[in-house]
């Protein structure tokens, strides 16, 4: 069987019955499972996890846009989380049987098409055509304000559909990637300036670890701030490296780490390094799991 991954992040995470019929334009496509949705109201913004063979995967990904170009209106949208449009980010991740060749002609595919929908679409990671575009954070960075300018210059000319701005649903970032690790972390405070420095210290474009991206975010119903990290090869750096350079940056502020939350999905190879340290089982393995030996 072959099977890729699409994990879709959508500018919207606060209206349920706009989240129900994406769930329902996702899971009514023929040969792919939905494997887990979350949605963020601070952030407003929500992630979508499903698996298929290639074709199916992008049938579920176009009617899953057409959902989301017609409920999501940027204009009026606020969150916490960075965004450039209604559909923001749409990453392909191969797993079995799909090489990245072809899975970023997947990605290429799609983009064309949403293209034709009217909305602009710049490509990232592995699908990047231009070598200043492969990090999101360069692609996003301006936000769905400043895109309407951007889209004038020669910087922003996008990589399939429309040079003209979309005001109502933005424009999408389409690509490949190896899979990412959404780990956030809150601390016992309301100071979003002391979650900015400790992003800063552990993201790789602060001098911290090359594979990490991160910022600060207030979560002001919870009444503190999270260090948000998107951990992008988990094998270079793993998750309980991550969590304790924050702890440790946290504790110079005299701030505790009160916890942590999981975004969406994550492969089970990623918690054997954090199963060695914390248990101190050097040697452990994923194949020492019962369910996973099974499964296997």
């Amino acid at each position: 069987m072959r099977l890729v991954e699409c994990v879709p992040n959508v500018s919207e995470g606060r209206d349920t019955a706009v989240l129900g019929r994406i769930v329902e334009a996702v899971s009514g496509t023929p040969g792919v499972e939905l494997l887990d949705w979350s949605a963020d109201p601070e952030y407003n913004r929500a992630v979508f996890t499903y698996v298929g063979d290639p074709e199916a995967a992008v049938v579920a990904t176009q009617a899953l846009c057409l959902e989301a170009f017609s409920r999501i209106d940027m204009r009026t949208h606020q969150g916490a989380h960075p965004r450039l449009g209604a559909v923001d980010v749409v990453p392909f991740v191969p797993l079995r049987g799909v090489e990245n060749e072809e899975a970023v002609a997947l990605a290429k595919r799609l983009g064309r098409w949403i293209g034709e929908q009217g909305v602009p679409v710049y490509y990232y990671e592995e699908a990047a055509e231009r070598e200043e575009r492969r990090s999101i954070t360069d692609v996003r960075r301006g936000e769905y304000e400043g895109l309407e300018a951007r889209l004038g210059t020669p910087e922003g000319t996008p990589d399939a559909g429309p040079a003209t701005f979309n005001a109502r649903s933005g424009a999408s970032i389409v690509g490949v990637r190896f899979p990412l690790i959404a780990f956030n972390i809150d601390l016992a405070t309301d100071d979003l300036e002391i979650a900015r420095r400790i992003a800063k210290a552990v993201r790789s474009s602060g001098g911290g670890y090359r594979h990490v991206r991160a910022m600060g975010v207030a979560l002001t119903e919870k009444g503190r701030v999270q260090v948000a990290t998107d951990i992008l090869q988990y094998e270079k750096t793993p998750i309980h490296r991550v969590l304790e350079t924050v702890r440790s940056e946290a504790a110079r502020h005299g701030v505790a780490v009160v916890g942590c939350e999981l975004v969406g999905l994550a492969p089970l190879a990623a918690f054997e390094e954090v199963v060695r340290h914390y248990l101190q089982i050097h040697d452990f393995s994923v194949d020492q799991v019962v369910e996973n030996r099974l499964l296997g």
